[in-house]
């Protein structure tokens, strides 16, 4: 018989469902919110080495590929996407791949997630190098497109990190570091956008948030690379530079304006005629 995943399992206390009140669906689902958090708490030395790896790999000119499916790529991705607004760095250096491509990331795309050649595939078509880092998410950790990502990083010698929730799955098993929290039956059995998803999300913003500080794109804790893409964004900038450099405002406007927005440039100026 086929080993069952634990994320396909039957929540007991949600087996009448549908028999609750929406006050009591909603305190379940909270409380089992609680139970993914509980377990982040618990892979958060492998999430660390993770961290090493993906700094070591982007400081010494590496790409950091998230790859999944579903509900686990639009997270891949949806995390990828928020690097260059936020931190400032291309896009092309932390990128976001789903099966079924851009299509699947508002529409179930038949099939794609049971594609090993295509995960194989389209990280080698990006150009999957030695040095480079495939991080690969998928809750049960057994997709085929992911796997398929695993085996390409393996072929050329790039390093692999696996988020999952089934510490015996073949992902946790085939990557270098394995982040695997274990949060159990979803309220809704097999729906691992629920607590799985949580976990995931909780688990990449750490990572790409922990990257981008220790590769000194923030200043204290804030955002001295964000791209000002927008009016909030110019705000945020503004008020950025003149928290760390003392400038009055109209001073600090007119040095963003002649750097092109970026605080980090400003602030280089700044330093420069400090000396």
């Amino acid at each position: 018989m086929a080993r069952q995943s634990p994320t396909e399992a039957i929540l007991e206390c949600a087996r009448d469902l549908d028999q609750l009140s929406v006050g009591e669906i909603i305190k379940l689902i909270h409380e089992e919110d609680r139970v993914a958090h509980a377990a982040v708490g618990q892979v958060l030395g492998p999430m660390s080495d993770a961290v090493d790896v993906l700094v070591a790999s982007l400081a010494g000119g590496g790409t950091w590929y998230n790859v999944g499916a579903g509900t686990s790529g639009r997270i891949g991705v949806l995390d990828a996407s928020e690097i260059p607004p936020t931190f400032g760095l291309s896009p092309k250096r932390v990128q976001g791949l789903i099966a079924g491509g851009e299509k699947a990331l508002r529409n179930a795309v038949e099939g794609a997630e049971d594609n090993f050649e295509a995960g194989t595939w389209e990280v080698r078509e990006r150009g999957l190098e030695m040095g480079d880092v495939v991080v690969a998410i998928s809750a049960s950790g057994a997709t085929p497109y992911v796997l398929g990502a695993i085996e390409a990083a393996h072929e050329v010698g790039a390093r692999s990190v696996g988020i999952c929730c089934d510490p015996g799955s073949p992902l946790a098993e085939a990557v270098e570091i394995s982040i695997a929290p274990t949060v159990g039956p979803e309220v809704i059995a097999g729906s691992t956008r629920m607590k799985g998803g949580l976990v995931q999300k909780m688990i990449l913003h750490s990572l790409s948030t922990s990257t981008m500080v220790k590769l000194g794109r923030v200043k204290g804790n804030l955002m001295t690379n964000l791209s000002p893409a927008n009016d909030k964004l110019k705000e945020r900038a503004l008020r950025i530079l003149t928290e760390l450099s003392g400038l009055e405002t109209e001073q600090a406007q007119r040095l963003l304006d002649q750097n092109g927005g970026c605080v980090e440039a400003a602030l280089q100026v700044v330093r420069k005629e400090a000396v």
